[in-house]
């Protein structure tokens, strides 16, 4: 079988690599991958952006399965478009992405379908926002409603942040802004749940805690994601099943009362109180870390778990783990979150041997005459699976030393919440 991933990050890295091991595949196509992918599969430089030129190259090649790992073309409508010319695609529909394209959507929702979240407003003009932060209690999240790579979130201490965020965003930072929502700070501990989805069936697809902050000890600007673990140290009996029943099953509800059959993967990005969930934001794909935190414990050959939710057959797949801890650490650009330079040769990769229980994903790199250069402000993933949190990062630091990259930089207490020293 003949298989296309859409992106170019470590996401796409980790399930290029895990699709691999099915006995089904013939051959992998990545558009456009990275020097990662570059190992097991094609890569083929088109503009995801434009569906007509990818579609005639699927059926030029006749590839029978598109995985799309960015949100991007999820929210542009890249599912509908393949749908309508008969090509299986995973992922949901321009209609259901809204859950992550637009916040508001998303909480309008919650206001709907009494799903737990913080208190908010949602405004349209600058002045009616900034009026409305004047004597509320800090901190207070501003949100961008778009898409914003996860930095469009603001924690505000103050009024004058508040108001320079609202600028921010209403002047245009993460694109067109006609509305900005305000949020009260929930007081918690955050946790990522995901699920997989046919339309029909529902399965869990693991948790983990995602370390967005750029320095150590989680203070500092947003990213991307500079680490993560898996499972959170949260979870429970209790508090899964009041995720699945106060924020999942109700949001596929609306959307099954908007003629919407949720198809894919559903990240929520939840805050926990005292044993009770809220929720954040939905994204409607794989997390950044957390799918290369998630993968490598996956037993499932991964192929059969999405031909069975694109064929509305997820019910016949069981789904099976690796009863291990894992944790994954991202090496950055020097600068990132802000400006870094790329092309930055990185050497020594070949030098280090993995082990089964050890995974490097690229995600910011390409290959230029057999040269590994960096080529974005993430740029490796290393990811440990053992019985020992503080082992897994221990084991992923040693990596990083072999390494040995000086324009690189790691977060060296990645899971400091549930390791301790």
């Amino acid at each position: 079988m003949k298989v296309g991933i859409i992106g170019s990050g470590g996401r796409e890295h980790a399930l290029c690599e895990a699709i691999s091991k099915s006995k089904k595949i013939s051959k992998i196509y990545c558009f456009p991958g990275n020097a990662g992918t570059q190992k097991t599969a094609e890569n083929i430089n088109i503009d995801i952006d434009n569906f007509e030129t990818l579609k005639d190259f699927v059926i030029s090649q006749n590839i029978e399965l598109i995985i799309v790992g960015p949100e991007k073309p999820l929210v542009e409508g890249i599912v509908d478009f393949f749908e309508k010319n008969n090509i299986l695609i995973f992922g949901p529909n321009k209609f259901a992405s809204q859950l992550e394209g637009s916040k508001i959507f998303t909480k309008k929702i919650c206001e709907k379908y009494k799903i737990p979240t913080a208190k908010f407003g949602i405004f349209e003009k600058i002045d009616e926002a900034k009026l409305f932060v004047k004597d509320k209690k800090f901190p207070l999240v501003v949100k961008a409603d778009g898409l914003a790579s996860g930095k469009g979130v603001y924690i505000c201490e103050n009024k004058e942040i508040a108001e320079k965020a609202i600028e921010e965003i209403f002047n245009g930072k993460f694109g067109q802004a006609k509305n900005i929502l305000l949020e009260e700070f929930l007081e918690g501990e955050e946790m990522s749940y995901f699920i997989i989805s046919d339309g029909k069936n529902v399965k869990k697809f693991q948790t983990a805690q995602d370390h967005k902050r750029v320095s150590e000890g989680d203070v500092g600007k947003n990213t991307g994601g500079m680490g993560a673990y898996s499972p959170s140290r949260l979870i429970n009996n209790d508090l899964d099943k009041k995720i699945l029943d106060k924020i999942i099953f109700p949001t596929l509800d609306a959307l099954k009362d908007m003629n919407c059959e949720y198809k894919g993967f559903l990240y929520a990005g939840l805050m926990i109180v005292k044993n009770e969930p809220y929720l954040i934001e939905y994204n409607v794909r794989m997390g950044d870390p957390e799918c290369q935190t998630i993968l490598p414990k996956l037993k499932t050959d991964l192929l059969e778990v999405i031909l069975g939710c694109a064929k509305k057959k997820l019910d016949e797949i069981k789904i099976e783990w690796h009863d291990k801890n894992s944790l994954c650490i991202v090496l950055c650009s020097k600068g990132y979150p802000d400006k870094y330079q790329k092309n930055i040769l990185i050497n020594n990769l070949d030098k280090i041997i993995l082990s089964s229980n050890q995974k490097i994903y690229h995600a910011g790199t390409k290959n230029e005459n057999n040269n590994i250069l960096s080529n974005g402000g993430r740029v490796l993933n290393f990811v440990n699976l053992s019985n020992s949190f503080k082992e897994a990062r221990d084991n992923n630091i040693q990596m990083i030393n072999k390494i040995n990259w000086p324009e690189g930089f790691y977060r060296k207490d990645i899971g400091h919440k549930v390791i301790k020293e």
